[in-house]
Formats: structure tokens, sequence, C-alpha cells
């Protein structure tokens, strides 16, 4: 190993170590890969599944770490291309299709998932610039939040219902709210005994209610028509302000406990002008998505709480925090990611669209069950 200096810091060169660093993170980064393109598997199942198998993984406990993030973070960037490929509906329920649908239904999603690949991406370069000062914000702040936790995530609550745009999606939005309510009442504080020694009843929960309701939904869809080209429809402009809300509204995830990525992109999407549509959607969702990992990181070193699945698993594991590394190999596989959702994703939008899409859909179904 050499050490030199430059600028007074001192530097130290390891290339043998350094390659070992490398190969764990891209050996999470491909776990990240196959995991965000299994339809229905949500994040934190991964994290499960991570925190399970970490303690008989051989190395460094610091280096298995680092794969953990690394794979979290790729799930973030690739999540994208099931979630576009799958559960798309008929063509004649295209007004009540999700945003990413909507762009598929329409031959644009070559052009979704690279609004997601930049959305991600710029979420990544964004929170560079706006780590420390987000973060000694919300240092300062966060005893007073801590000690109306339940007054902030009751307004959060409102806030979601009392902004849909009808009184009967109101209903349903509240009815929505307390079901979910109840069910954590009931389910969560089960015993259980799986396969797997880690997530108890939140293994099933995660794979069940995040993967299943789009794919019965879409049982009788026409699935994936021809896609047109990947030129986006968004000036570079646009999609640089949508990935800074997206990024804004994940550092505030990222630091405030019970409230999760898709809540803060609901609350980012009031903030958009109505023109953008699915396009803008698609951008900040990607965003926030992506920046929540990287500001509950920070949140972990300021606050000692880990806010998301995988730094859950990432501390259950007893992975030291070194935060150089993790935050190495999260800018790591931040940028495999950025390059991997077009070329990944433009195929898989092919193979699927060449598949018949109801067989494809039970056996997805299936494999949630499984």
């Amino acid at each position: 190993m050499g050490v030199t200096t430059w600028l007074g810091v001192r530097i130290a060169v390891a290339p043998s170590a350094a390659a070992l660093a490398l190969t764990f993170v891209a050996g999470g980064a491909t776990l990240g890969v196959v995991s965000g393109l299994i339809p229905g598997l949500h994040a934190n199942n991964m994290a499960l599944l991570l925190a399970a198998g970490a303690s008989a993984v051989p190395g460094p406990p610091r280096l298995v770490g680092a794969a953990m993030l690394a794979a979290g973070t790729m799930h973030t960037f690739l999540d994208v291309v099931p979630a576009l490929s799958l559960g798309v509906p008929d063509p004649a329920m295209a007004a009540s299709a999700l945003p990413g649908h909507e762009l598929v239904l329409a031959g644009r999603g070559r052009e979704a998932l690279r609004l997601s690949a930049l959305g991600s991406g710029l979420a990544v370069a964004l929170a560079v610039p706006l780590a420390i000062p987000v973060t000694e914000a919300v240092t300062a702040l966060y005893p007073t939040i801590r000690a109306n936790l339940s007054a902030v995530l009751a307004a959060v609550a409102v806030g979601l219902v009392t902004t849909e745009g009808s009184y009967r999606a109101k209903v349903g939005a509240g009815l929505a709210l307390a079901a979910s309510g109840g069910l954590g009442l009931l389910t969560l504080d089960l015993p259980t005994n799986g396969l797997v020694s880690a997530g108890g009843t939140l293994a099933p929960l995660f794979a069940g209610l995040f993967g299943a309701p789009v794919l019965i939904d879409a049982l009788g869809g026409g699935g994936v028509p021809p896609q047109d080209d990947a030129t986006l429809a968004l000036s570079k402009p646009a999609v640089g302000g949508l990935s800074a809300a997206g990024t804004l509204s994940g550092a505030v995830v990222g630091f405030l406990p019970g409230v999760s990525s898709a809540v803060a992109a609901t609350g980012a999407l009031l903030a958009v002008p109505y023109r953008f549509g699915a396009r803008g959607f698609v951008v900040i969702t990607s965003g926030v998505n992506t920046a929540n990992t990287i500001f509950a990181l920070l949140a972990l070193r300021a606050l000692g709480s880990p806010r998301t699945g995988v730094l859950v698993a990432l501390e259950s594991s007893g992975a030291p925090l070194a935060f150089p590394l993790l935050l190495a190999s999260v800018a790591l596989a931040a940028a495999l990611g950025f390059v991997l959702v077009p070329t990944v994703g433009d195929r898989y939008l092919s193979l699927v669209g060449a598949l018949d899409y109801r067989m494809l859909s039970v056996a997805v179904l299936a494999l949630l069950l499984a």
C-alpha cells in the first residue's frame, strides 16, 4: 500500500483492497439488477433476504454492507422496468391507467425508461451539494419533529386524503388509509416462522400488496404494444426541475419516519404543473425513490435511526457503518444503473410484448404467491 499527500490530504493507494471492494460492490449491484427486474419484488423484500443471508457471505463485514447498499441502490433504478412492462391494462382503460402505463400504451415506453433513468441519476448528482445543508437543517429541527411526530403524520395523512380530486376519491382514499392501518394492527405483531429468518409478516405483505393488485387488474389487458423511438418530449430544464423536486422530496422522506417514497412523490406532484403529466410523474417518482436511499443513509449517520428496509437490513447484519465506502458504493451502483435502465429496459419491453400477456401475468402472480 502506498501513501501520498495531495492538498494536505493523505491518500492511501491499495490496489488489492480496492479491487476486493469493487468486486463486492459489483456483486451487490448484480443482485440489485436481478431483484429490480423480478416483477412485484419490493426493495424491502430484497433487503430482508440480504439481511437473512449476510452472515453467510464470506468476506469483511464492511464490504458485505457495501454490497447490500449497492444492491438497494441498483434496485431503485431497475424496478421501473417491470413496473412499466407488466400490469399494462387494456387500451380501453387507458384513462384510468397508471401514469407510466399511459406512456407505454401510447408507445412511449422507451422514453419513459430514459426519463426514469434521468430522474434517478440527477437525484444522485443533486444529493451531493444538498447533503450537508439538508442534514444540518433536519438535525436542528428533528427534536421538535420527533416530539410532535403523531401530529406530523396525521397532517400528512389528512393531506393525502383531502388533495384527491373528487368527493368519491376522497372517500376511497380515507377507506384505503383506514384499511392499511387496520392491516398493520392485525398482522405486524403476529408470530411467524418462515423459511427466511428475517422480515416476519412484512416479507409477504410487501410482495403481495405492491405486486399483485396491478397484475390482477391487468389480466385482461392487451399487453405491451409496439413502442416508438426514445426521443424525450421534455426539455432539459424541465427534467432538471422535476428531478430537483424529487430529490428534495426524497430528502424529506429520508429523515422523516413513517413517510414512504410514494407519499413524498404524491406531495411533490402537487407542485408540478399539469402540462408535464405522466412524464413529470415518472421523473419525480424515480428521483424520490433514489434520493431516499442516499438521504436515509445520511439520516442513519446523523440521527442513528435507519429509515429504509435496506438500511434496517444493513444495521441488523452487523456491518460497520463505513460511510465513505458506503457512499462510494451508492455512486458506483447509480452510475451502472443509469446505463442499464435504457439498455436492459428496451429489451425487456420487447420481450414482454412478444409473450402471451395473460399467461405471463398468471406466472408472475404464481411467483409472488410462492
